[in-house]
């Protein structure tokens, strides 16, 4: 049987007791009904992930002693940061959740002439609380050790000037040159359009930021779909991916 992994964002070290946070006590106690002496995986963003046994589980309380350390290192040697166009609902929660399992490093909700999504600075935190722990969760599952920073949402030329990763790219029906023709890259910036698309003069605006426009075959693909195939594609030709 599978050991269930668990992100604690606090300090791990061997031989260690420790209370764990609320939301994996909720998940251990009343999701699982673990009982102590069984084992669980904590990992905190290093690359060490730690087996647990558990000592105390209660109905608001799971304590445990980190019993071994594991050396793990799944993250992709590709560093990608996607600039995201909010969607409507599940869309994003989705885009989020499975750009994770793709090896994302960091997600900015973007603003753009055809994003539909209104989202005052007043909700904003509460909503990048729900990606944030979308993306734990798509961690814990996938096996990854460091979860993605989902960053503050911006307004598209904030991000597009931000942006410095080797290579930089828009995805967009016309491309003047294949990947595969590309030099390697160590970092990606990629931006993802709304449902509707981005505007020309989008376009025409990142392109004068210094992105490539890429296009993914001849099939429209959602805003949810986009950022999935363009992360494969791009983990296969220079991450980790074969």
């Amino acid at each position: 049987m599978r050991i269930p992994r668990f992100y604690e964002s606090q300090p791990l070290q061997l031989n260690q007791e420790i209370d764990l946070s609320d939301d994996v006590v909720q998940h251990i106690s009343r999701a699982l009904r673990m009982r102590p002496e069984e084992h669980v995986i904590l990992f905190n963003g290093e690359e060490i992930e730690y087996t647990a046994e558990l000592l105390v589980v209660e109905k608001r309380t799971v304590r445990a002693r980190l019993i071994k350390a594991i050396a793990s290192n799944t993250e992709s040697p590709l560093q990608v940061s996607i600039g995201q166009t909010l969607s409507r609902g599940e869309r994003m929660d989705f885009a989020v959740q499975k750009s994770t399992e793709m090896g994302v490093q960091t997600i900015t909700p973007l603003f753009s002439e055809r994003c539909e999504v209104k989202l005052p600075k007043e909700r904003q935190a509460k909503r990048i609380k729900h990606w944030q722990q979308i993306a734990i969760s798509a961690c814990e599952q996938c096996g990854r050790i460091s979860p993605p920073s989902i960053r503050t949402p911006s307004q598209l030329e904030k991000w597009l000037a931000e942006q410095t990763a080797d290579l930089k790219l828009i995805l967009h029906h016309h491309s003047e040159q294949p990947l595969q023709q590309m030099s390697p890259p160590s970092s990606v910036a990629l931006l993802i359009g709304p449902e509707g698309g981005l505007t020309e003069t989008e376009v025409e605006l990142a392109i004068s930021y210094g992105f490539k426009p890429l296009t993914l075959g001849p099939r429209v693909m959602r805003t949810e779909t986009a950022p999935i195939a363009a992360l494969t594609l791009l983990n296969y030709l220079w991450g980790d991916l074969s």
